[in-house]
């Protein structure tokens, strides 16, 4: 490698740190502000939310890091040619194909972190975020103990709290059930415990009233209690049971035969599901070859020009987008087609091309016969 490769190199691997960087961010602010208020408010420490975001951040970068890498081979390559870096380097003789040889390494640097990414570090945080997910859903105390907000720990049911004192008691509570539209109850204490029986949840209500309503013949009926306790495991019912995420499914089951027959049988998934699932995982490693490629190789397509590289910045952001839609055209066909596996490596395979052929023309401009003579344009 050229020491001017080397310079290049470096300055696209710290360009692409810095927009992996910030894409992360963007993304993980955005989506971390609705977790915060599903997991603090649900009654949760700040250490669940901080372990959900930690788990869901080999996702995000996965769905930046094409992008990142899109984003510092434009930017170096515009920056090489502003301050003519680049203009010196093709007067001595060196083709476009030639300079781009440090943007194609750059390439398969992000493609072995790619790798990593999507075969090994992603499933395993999705199987690791249901898990969580699961545990935390069953974790009615921490729901319920959140004082000053009504809160709905399963679909017909809202509960209040008034205060929460320090050892426990739970004061002013409210609890309305109307899972069964014909008989609604509502149930209002002085104050309540949660007591824990085995693998069962009581509330037990202290000096409160019930209040029940029947709705086929219209009537109210009252009962004043001393203490009453109220089985809240119920709320949980459902929530025990893991769906096996095929995104969580380890890589190496994707590819065994044997594993793929338990997948299909056991989780329900089908042969179409399973092939796009383990295509897309390998396609996303060669698109992070294609997308800088694309990149550089449409800027040197373009000349000296006042207003700069900027039409060929563009040009470069609309393939990508194609390059995009493309894979999103090809997943719901494999899904029902698996034979077709193959278009899942299209739009690398077209970004590739392109690049290919813009280097070219980069390299040997087109000519026109005027008068005889030739003009390069």
């Amino acid at each position: 490698m050229s020491r001017f490769d080397g310079y290049v190199l470096r300055q696209l691997l710290v360009l692409f740190l810095f927009f992996l960087l910030v894409l992360v961010g963007v993304l993980w602010i955005s989506r971390s502000v609705s977790l915060f208020d599903k997991l603090i408010g649900g009654g949760q420490s700040g250490l669940v939310f901080l372990e959900f975001t930690a788990l869901s951040l080999p996702t995000l970068m996965r769905t930046v890091m094409p992008m990142a890498a899109f984003g510092a081979a434009v930017y170096a390559t515009n920056r090489l040619n502003r301050d003519s870096e680049l203009t010196v380097m093709l007067a001595t003789g060196s083709s476009p194909a030639r300079l781009g040889r440090p943007v194609f390494f750059f390439g398969l640097a992000a493609a072995l972190m790619m790798s990593v990414l999507t075969t090994y570090l992603r499933p395993a945080s999705i199987h690791q975020l249901e898990l969580r997910q699961v545990e935390v859903s069953r974790d009615l105390t921490a729901q319920l103990l959140n004082e000053g907000s009504f809160m709905h720990p399963a679909d017909g049911v809202t509960f209040y709290i008034g205060t929460l004192a320090t050892d426990g008691t739970l004061n002013d509570v409210f609890l309305s059930d109307r899972r069964d539209p014909d008989n609604t109850i509502t149930y209002t204490a002085a104050r309540a415990f949660l007591v824990r029986d085995e693998a069962r949840i009581n509330l037990v209500m202290v000096q409160g009233m019930a209040l029940r309503f029947d709705a086929q013949s219209n009537k109210l009926s009252t009962t004043v209690f001393e203490d009453f306790s109220y089985d809240i495991s119920a709320l949980a019912a459902g929530r025990d049971t893991l769906a096996n995420n095929i995104r969580g499914v380890p890589t190496i089951d994707l590819v065994r035969p044997a594993n793929r027959a338990r997948i299909i049988r056991e989780d329900g998934y089908s042969s179409g599901q399973i092939t796009e699932e383990l295509h897309e995982r390998l396609a996303w490693i060669f698109i992070c070859i294609a997308t800088p490629l694309v990149g550089y190789a449409t800027l040197m397509l373009g000349g000296f020009s006042r207003f700069g590289l900027w039409p060929q910045v563009l040009g470069a952001f609309a393939i990508l987008l194609v390059l995009e839609a493309l894979r999103g055209f090809a997943t719901p066909m494999v899904v029902d087609r698996p034979q077709m596996w193959w278009l899942l490596y299209l739009p690398s395979l077209a970004g590739l091309a392109l690049a290919m052929l813009f280097l070219r023309m980069a390299g040997r401009p087109l000519r026109l016969l005027v008068g005889g003579d030739r003009t390069s344009v």
